[in-house]
């Protein structure tokens, strides 16, 4: 079928994010240029606006060569329920209480290891918080994980040590949420449909995930044990500051939208009653992450808006592949499109191998850490740990530096390692 010239300009306007995307830096430096529009600069170069930006000139462009109920017929039609869920984990999960339960249950695991107390830290910062993701969303991993790692490691590590650190903490997260059919985006995709049950996921994904997740944190650790070990130590956390009985209810909000992630109306009216009680109890919170988590939900509503014209592309090149290339293709892909995406446009074609649907989901979560849209979680990673980089930017080439290593462990187990 020939696209219509709504899904060329669309397919231009995809084209042009991507671009815009792995060049922010340019414009942040436009705003020191020229200060007296750096508002508008500075905007433009924020990550987390590209997609949204272009969405809305999509829109806009949609409007004029339709009609203005055509564009607002098509917003309709579009699935929010990821870029809401996905801001209403942040702002819970990156709540004082919770991440201090989350920093605990870290400390309990450092004292069980044989290793310095720095490289315990981070280790299970970037191993059993990622694996933790398959049971409490990959977003929530990547929020707690991030605020854990900000400060003790990011804040003071060499550009070096940041840039492989993200890698790691990017593939492990997205590779990590496979021991169970709800946690990773792309494997909730298609999960119903092709019965990828628990029991499927641990036997296909889930033990491979986990021992490249393990591979990827100790080579990480052991690579840089020596910067790590001249890290000021972290501060532990105050034991004090948060009653047993808050810090149960927070974990009770975190339970609620998991439990309903696929259900906006509850998930939201548990965020409410989170924010309630927030309000309710100002000295046991610190600054709610509201503007990070608006903003990652800003970026994946564009990516949804502007990814719904792009099947057209993207479906057949995906359906001309076998299995063993659609695995590497699916990993390519997805460094310059959200991996659910990916597998969604897979589950909409009907009988399909089961070596195929393997390869397809497989290859998704290996490449969800090379870029910051390749897995939804990304952005909010990305959000949180920015600041930390210089100039406030995160280098595109340095992110898949710094993934290219633990991609390939991912890789290798996927595709070496048998099904159990």
């Amino acid at each position: 079928m020939s696209p219509t010239t709504l899904q060329l300009i669309a397919a231009v306007l995809f084209a042009l994010a991507l671009i815009h995307t792995f060049s922010t830096s340019v414009f942040e430096r436009l705003a020191h240029a020229r200060p007296a529009h750096a508002g508008l600069w500075h905007l433009l170069g924020e990550v987390e606006v590209v997609f949204g930006f272009w969405a809305m000139v999509l829109i806009v462009a949609m409007a004029l060569l339709t009609t203005k109920s055509d564009a607002v017929a098509y917003l309709d039609s579009r699935n929010f329920t990821e870029p809401m869920f996905v801001f209403a984990i942040m702002v819970v999960a990156g709540s004082r209480p919770v991440l201090q339960g989350a920093r605990h249950l870290v400390d309990l695991l450092v004292r069980l290891m044989p290793l310095p107390g720095k490289l315990a830290f981070v280790f299970n910062a970037l191993a059993m918080v990622p694996l933790l993701g398959s049971f409490i969303t990959e977003p929530a991993a990547m929020t707690l994980a991030a605020l854990l790692l900000r400060d003790p490691v990011f804040a003071k590590a060499s550009t070096r040590l940041r840039y492989a650190t993200l890698g790691v903490l990017f593939v492990n997260i997205s590779i990590g949420g496979t021991l169970t059919p709800f946690a990773a985006p792309p494997v909730l995709m298609v999960a119903a449909k092709w019965q990828f049950d628990l029991t499927y996921m641990l036997t296909h994904f889930g033990w491979k995930a986990a021992i490249a997740v393990l591979i990827n944190a100790a080579a990480l650790t052991l690579l840089f044990a020596r910067e790590i070990r001249q890290m000021p130590a972290a501060a532990a956390p105050d034991a004090a500051r948060v009653p047993l009985p808050l810090l149960a209810l927070h974990l009770l909000f975190l339970v609620g939208i998991v439990v309903f992630a696929h259900h906006p109306a509850a998930f939201m009216a548990v965020l409410l009653l989170f924010m309630g009680t927030a309000t309710a109890y100002p000295r046991h919170q610190d600054r709610l992450i509201l503007r990070e988590g608006l903003l990652v939900a800003f970026f994946l509503g564009g990516l949804v808006v502007l990814g719904g014209q792009q099947q057209w592309w993207l479906e057949p090149l995906l359906m001309r592949m076998d299995a063993t290339s659609v695995y590497y293709g699916a990993t390519a892909l997805t460094a310059i499109t959200d991996n659910a995406a990916l597998t969604y446009l897979g589950s909409l074609v009907d009988g399909l191998s089961e070596e195929f649907k393997y390869a397809l989901v497989s290859g998704a979560v290996t490449g969800g850490g090379l870029t910051i849209i390749a897995n939804a979680p990304n952005p909010a990673g990305a959000s949180i740990l920015r600041s930390r980089f210089s100039d406030g930017t995160i280098s595109a080439a340095g992110l898949l530096a710094g993934a290219a290593l633990p991609t390939l462990v991912a890789i290798a187990c996927f595709r070496l390692l048998p099904n159990l």
